[in-house]
């Protein structure tokens, strides 16, 4: 039975409610379009005009008014400043992403299970409310070269010097006028040989006072002893003058710790090490033989590593970055880690998965969209690195540690300012971020279509 037409009455309702329906879209839309208008507008003064600019003014000359053509993007690769910013950049994204997520991926699994992990990471995560601008100050002084001043040289000298014996006297040395000339290599050895039961005299200047061992003894004239070698090393030098050369004073001090040795034909028959009052005392065996200062008595001390070297100071720089982001990463895996399905851990540790088959096997793939996540950002943000260089990396090192953001600065607004090789940099450092933002898109799709 073929249904009946409908009526005028019903054909009038559906047409008031169609035109209803018409004009609340309409007047949603242009309630959404004056909402977006100003955030569009800013989008375009501060966005899109911005770039549109960078790539017209990266086809002129330095004063903007001859059109150069691929001429600045050309010196991009050509010049040797700016080629050493690309190798860096590319250090900096395949290196600082990964330690940093790395990192942050260990810390989020080992502090998942121990009571005071919260506060582990509250301490991991406190780089991050520092400005870099501050942490480029902090380890500018970190890696300071004096080991007085730069904590990474401090904790390195004390290691080594728990491990290495380290000179007393680097500066020591002996006057024309002591019975002392040099043997080589920095070493000392007296003009004449020595006797058993005549003293021995080994004084030596030029060590400062305060640079005397805090327990260093005035020292003692030397006593003969039958049979035996004696003799005094000294700092044959009175504060304030007044004293006698080869003669010691009252107020001239011993060199505690200076290593004595006896050598005949070459070859070292014996040794001592002076005492806090500069006093030794060698056996028979020394009679005839030339008293020896070795070189370990006077080597330079050790001053650490020169972080801020031009080997060491993109390596150094990175450290940084990590101290500061390894906390972002760890506090986002984490997030991740307390959303997985614990019945899958526990199910692989029933089959006789050992913990570290279930780290790599269940807890890494299960988190892998948000370790992408992570190391996306973190890509991104290496690739617009300028703060840490520009702050931390001495200006004699400063080429040897650059990047793209901060020659884009030097290029831009430099004392040699060429504007079209800056807008150039600009616009490649875009293109390089362009597909690390479509990587990330497509990720996010495809993750909302699950």
């Amino acid at each position: 039975m073929a249904a009946a037409p409908p009526t005028r009455q019903q054909r009038h309702r559906r047409t008031h409610r169609a035109a209803t329906r018409r004009r609340v879209t309409g007047t949603r839309g242009l309630v959404a379009g004056a909402f977006l208008l100003p955030a569009l507008v800013l989008l375009g003064a501060l966005v899109v005009y911005p770039i549109g600019y960078s790539v017209q003014r990266s086809f002129f000359d330095r004063a903007g008014t001859g059109f150069a053509g691929l001429d600045n993007y050309v010196e991009i690769f050509t010049d040797d400043t700016i080629l050493t910013a690309v190798r860096n950049n590319a250090l900096w994204v395949v290196v600082a992403p990964t330690l940093a997520t790395a990192l942050g991926l260990i810390f989020a699994v080992l502090t998942e299970r121990v009571r005071w992990g919260t506060a582990f990471k509250l301490v991991v995560f406190m780089p991050m409310a520092i400005s870099m601008l501050a942490a480029g100050i902090i380890f500018r002084l970190v890696y300071e070269q004096d080991p007085d001043r730069g904590v990474a040289n401090a904790v390195w000298v004390g290691v080594h010097d728990t491990f290495a014996e380290s000179s007393g006297y680097p500066k020591a040395r002996p006057l024309p006028v002591h019975p002392l000339k040099p043997a080589g290599k920095g070493a000392y050895e007296t003009k004449e040989p020595v006797r058993a039961g005549t003293p021995a005299l080994l004084p030596l200047v030029g060590v400062a006072p305060a640079k005397m061992p805090g327990d260093a003894r005035p020292a003692a004239p030397p006593r003969p002893e039958p049979g035996t070698v004696t003799g005094t090393a000294w700092l044959d030098f009175t504060k304030g003058g007044g004293g006698t050369p080869n003669t010691v004073d009252a107020k001239e001090l011993g060199l505690k710790g200076l290593r004595i040795e006896a050598v005949k034909d070459g070859r070292v028959v014996a040794s001592a090490t002076a005492a806090a009052d500069g006093s030794f005392t060698l056996p028979a065996s020394a009679d005839g033989a030339l008293l020896r200062l070795p070189e370990s008595n006077f080597r330079e001390p050790y001053n650490g590593v020169d972080w801020l070297g031009p080997t060491l100071v993109t390596p150094a720089v990175i450290g940084s970055y990590i101290w500061m982001w390894a906390g972002f990463a760890m506090v986002l895996i984490a997030a991740g880690l307390a959303g997985l399905p614990r019945e899958l851990l526990e199910a692989a540790r029933v089959d006789g998965a050992n913990e570290w088959q279930v780290f790599r096997r269940v807890t890494v793939p299960l988190l892998a969209p948000v370790l992408a996540v992570v190391l996306v950002t973190l890509m991104i943000n290496v690739l617009k690195i300028f703060d840490l260089v520009f702050i931390i990396a001495p200006g004699s090192v400063q080429d040897d540690a650059n990047v793209l953001a901060l020659q884009l600065y030097r290029s831009s607004f430099g004392t040699d300012a060429h504007l079209g090789v800056g807008s150039a940099i600009s616009v490649l450092l875009l293109l390089l971020v362009i597909p690390v933002m479509f990587f990330n898109i497509r990720r996010i799709r495809r993750e909302s279509r699950r």
